[in-house]
């Protein structure tokens, strides 16, 4: 018995050693001046105090993938400060794959803000509130990109479907490689109710970790040449698309923890919606 007990904690151990990446490889603290720090290199935290925030980025680009972080958010009195969860490429005609996570007064809910540049264009803003509260532990948030959709979930439940619209001359983020990055910073001149609620610095410094990190499949694009080769198609996401139960659970997001919608605001757009919300 003690054998089989010892054989499967060396196994658990294992599991672990494999699943959990090391932040230490796949990351480095990009500013803050030591406001970021990998901790044990399972560990990663984020801080904002006055003076300023904080940020990191992945050493490796990827074209397409399915990447889950954990994250627990700031607590407390997060009003005025974003924690920003993104994939994003360079240049003036860059793509990016957004979460923001803006902070608001204690007890009341953070807004996940979510949005899709493809070549430079954004303004297709959704943003959510979520069925729990995102400071008590660490809840995943993960992003599927693949050549038909971009689709956001939390803890396994989709948020949003962003479509390949090209059929009707939309843009979709597919040939410029992306890295993945986060910050932490203070945007209350517009993250809570407007800029209406100031950040209170009393409360600083404020803090958001990241763990359990995985894109073990993803497309790694390095000297013009992506990990996946010819074989993309044989990853399980590649092809990915939302069955018929999570569609059902993306309905019931939407329906219930939906906040705005860029695809229903008439105000901002008196000449017409934007193509891609016309699509099913």
């Amino acid at each position: 018995m003690a054998f089989s007990c010892a054989s499967s904690l060396s196994v658990f151990l294992l599991l672990i050693s494999y699943t959990s990446a090391n932040f230490n490889n796949e990351f480095d603290i990009t500013w803050g001046d030591g406001r970021g720090k990998i901790i044990n290199d399972q560990l990663l935290t984020l801080s904002l105090d006055k003076s300023s925030g904080s940020g990191f980025e992945s050493r490796n680009q990827y074209l397409f993938g399915k990447i889950d972080m954990q994250l627990k958010l700031v607590p407390g009195n997060s009003a005025g400060t974003v924690t920003a969860y993104y994939l994003s490429s360079k240049g003036s005609n860059w793509d990016e794959i957004d979460f923001e996570f803006l902070g608001n007064l204690s007890g009341d809910p953070y807004i996940v803000h979510t949005n899709v540049f493809s070549q430079g264009k954004g303004n297709r803003e959704q943003q959510f509130h979520l069925w729990f509260d995102p400071t008590a532990d660490f809840h995943t948030y993960s992003i599927l990109w693949n050549p038909q959709r971009i689709i956001f979930s939390v803890d396994g439940t989709p948020i949003r479907e962003f479509k390949n619209a090209e059929s009707i001359g939309v843009p979709f983020p597919k040939n410029q490689p992306m890295r993945i990055h986060s910050s932490l910073w203070n945007a209350d001149d517009w993250a809570t109710r407007g800029g209406l609620v100031k950040t209170d610095w009393t409360q600083a410094p404020f803090t958001a970790s990241y763990r359990n990190f995985k894109a073990d499949d993803a497309c790694v694009v390095a000297s013009g040449k992506s990990s996946c080769g010819g074989s993309s198609g044989s990853q399980g996401w590649f092809s990915e698309e939302l069955d018929n139960s999570k569609q059902e659970r993306l309905r019931w997001v939407q329906k219930n923890y939906m906040i705005y919608n860029y695809c229903s605001d008439s105000k901002r757009f008196p000449q017409g919606f934007p193509p891609e919300c016309s699509m099913p």
